[in-house]
């Protein structure tokens, strides 16, 4: 801390001030970007409504990921700024960037409004929102592990993880508080009408806060060190990306622990949302509930392992949470299903679906764009089991023949809509969804959760084991990245594994799974999508990933 005071002429901030600055303002900027997540459902009616249910839901969840596709580039921009200007400039911009972004999303007119300017208005917010993200974590944890000392790194990154769950911890907060209020005063559609705008114009007021906690800090030591010994990075591109000794490092942070780290945290925070709301039919406020409380609980877990990762080393407790993962994904959702929808999951194993048809006629049952009509027999009959929400098998039927739905020993016949006018098209696929709906009914698949057989503790149980591997593998990663790359280029270096981990494969995680058991028709089949790059990692931590605790920063 002295070098700092020396190479500036100010005295520098605290430890506990530093943490709390960056971790608050860090936070802050994951309620911004996950309000957005928490409210798929809602933005899929109000920005996608010209599209099909389930084109629009998938379009929504694309659009999610959407926000993470620019944040590698984010972190390459203002990681570059990062390495040659400051790390305390570079994170104060992402900020304001983030939260101006956010407020503007709650006064964006709908479709019904504008019709596609509505979408395109969204999709450039999120956008901004990505791109800002991308510079804001590397900034944040390379801040505080500049700060803290060698032996409590891991602790002291803790809390800027912990940022991550107090911004989902706040989205969900104010969402439900607002949905319970407006309920209340207004009636049920006044949050859907309307309602969902106001946690996102409630980020102006912690984008005042944010702005105002990070002024008052000071840049950090080893950055001031090296800039008034004139040994900064004069191209952190080349030198992080262009050289092998350091390209390695980044292609190893890549592979090794942030593939695991986005599969494994999006699975457990979010798709796990997606899976209790659309297939297992669990009323939104109690999903609210319990990923409320599995969250409270995360705050203490990032702490907790960051810590250990202090006293036993970064890469055991890591591979400790991959592993849990990987061995919990299956049995944990087939877990959720017992616990809070008992009745499907008796029913899909008492009554199993099938689908007879032509495979000919059958397309891929995946549309995020709403171009594709859906009007043949087949898809006709999928569309109505996907929006059910139920799982079936697929068998060839005979060429040309209309699709067979057969739900135990029932069997509803599809109809094709392929030539027909519009309202006529819609009444036929009307038909055969009422039938199918009908049918399952009839076999005991339920229409939605009954809270009267949900278990709440035991689903609670299962979120509590993807919240320990969640946070086992999150909880050291901060100081890890850190310790991983040298001073001049640690910034740029760190931050673009950390964002096409977390971007690219944990913010396409809900939207591809999803999107897998859309065309597949089993609704556990996405989870193959996070187990394999967890699979992948943690092969590639054991054989290949350094111990980096206690190693110097003043590389």
């Amino acid at each position: 801390m002295a070098d700092v005071a020396l190479a500036t002429g100010k005295k520098p901030a605290s430890l506990r001030t530093v943490v709390a600055a960056s971790s608050a303002g860090t936070a802050f900027e994951w309620y911004d970007f996950f309000v957005f997540g928490s409210l798929t459902q809602v933005i899929s009616k109000t920005f996608f409504s010209g599209l099909p249910e389930t084109a629009g839901y998938v379009a929504a969840l694309a659009l999610f990921g959407a926000g993470f596709l620019f944040r590698p580039l984010g972190a390459l921009v203002f990681g570059r700024i990062g390495d040659k200007a400051g790390r305390k400039g570079a994170f104060l911009v992402t900020v304001v960037l983030m939260g101006a972004a956010t407020f503007a999303i709650g006064l964006l007119p709908t479709y019904a409004q504008v019709g596609l300017l509505a979408p395109a208005l969204l999709v450039l917010m999120r956008i901004v929102q990505g791109f800002a993200l991308g510079g804001e974590y590397g900034g944040a944890a390379i801040y505080v592990a500049e700060h803290a000392p060698a032996n409590g790194r891991g602790r002291a990154t803790g809390w800027v993880q912990t940022s991550a769950a107090l911004g989902l911890f706040g989205a969900l907060v104010v969402i439900l508080i607002t949905r319970l209020v407006l309920g209340r005063f207004f009636g049920p559609e006044a949050f859907d009408e309307w309602g969902w705008r106001i946690p996102f114009l409630f980020s102006a007021g912690l984008l005042a806060i944010s702005i105002w906690m990070r002024l008052k800090l000071s840049e950090s030591p080893a950055f001031a060190k090296m800039k008034a010994e004139g040994t900064a990075s004069k191209a952190p591109f080349a030198e992080a990306f262009g050289q092998w000794r350091n390209l390695k490092i980044v292609l190893l942070a890549l592979v090794a622990i942030m593939f695991a780290q986005g599969a494994v945290w999006y699975t457990a925070f979010f798709y796990v949302q997606t899976f209790m709301e659309r297939f297992l039919k669990v009323p939104p406020e109690t999903i609210n509930l319990l990923m409320l409380s599995a969250t409270a609980v995360s705050a203490v877990g990032y702490v907790l392992f960051g810590w250990l990762s202090d006293k036993v080393g970064r890469k055991a407790v890591m591979l400790f949470g991959m592993s849990l993962m990987l061995v919990a994904y299956f049995p944990g959702f087939h877990m959720l299903s017992q616990t809070l929808n008992p009745a499907l999951a008796e029913a899909q194993a008492r009554t199993p679906i099938v689908v007879i048809a032509d495979p000919a006629d059958c397309s891929l049952q995946f549309d995020p764009v709403g171009k594709a009509a859906f009007l043949s027999s087949c898809d006709i009959a999928k569309n109505a089991l996907a929006g059910a929400g139920v799982s079936y098998s697929n068998e060839p039927g005979a060429a040309g023949a209309p699709a067979l739905v057969r739900i135990g020993s029932a069997q509803v016949r599809s109809a094709s809509a392929v030539g027909l006018a519009g309202e006529a098209a819609k009444t036929a696929k009307a038909g055969v969804e009422a039938e199918i709906r009908t049918a399952l009914a009839q076999a005991g698949y339920p229409a939605r959760a009954d809270p009267e057989r949900m278990n709440l503790p035991g689903a609670f149980a299962v979120l509590l084991v993807f919240v320990v591997a969640a946070t086992a593998l999150y909880g050291p990663i901060a100081a890890c990245l850190v310790e991983l790359f040298p001073t001049r280029i640690r910034y740029t270096a760190m931050s673009l594994p950390y964002h096409i981990g977390t971007g690219w494969v944990g913010g396409f995680t809900p939207f591809t799974a999803f999107a897998i058991v859309a065309a597949t028709g089993r609704i556990y089949s996405g989870l193959w999508y996070p187990f394999a790059f967890t699979l992948v990692s943690v092969i590639v931590c054991l054989l290949l990933a350094p111990e980096t605790r206690g190693r110097s920063l003043d590389q």
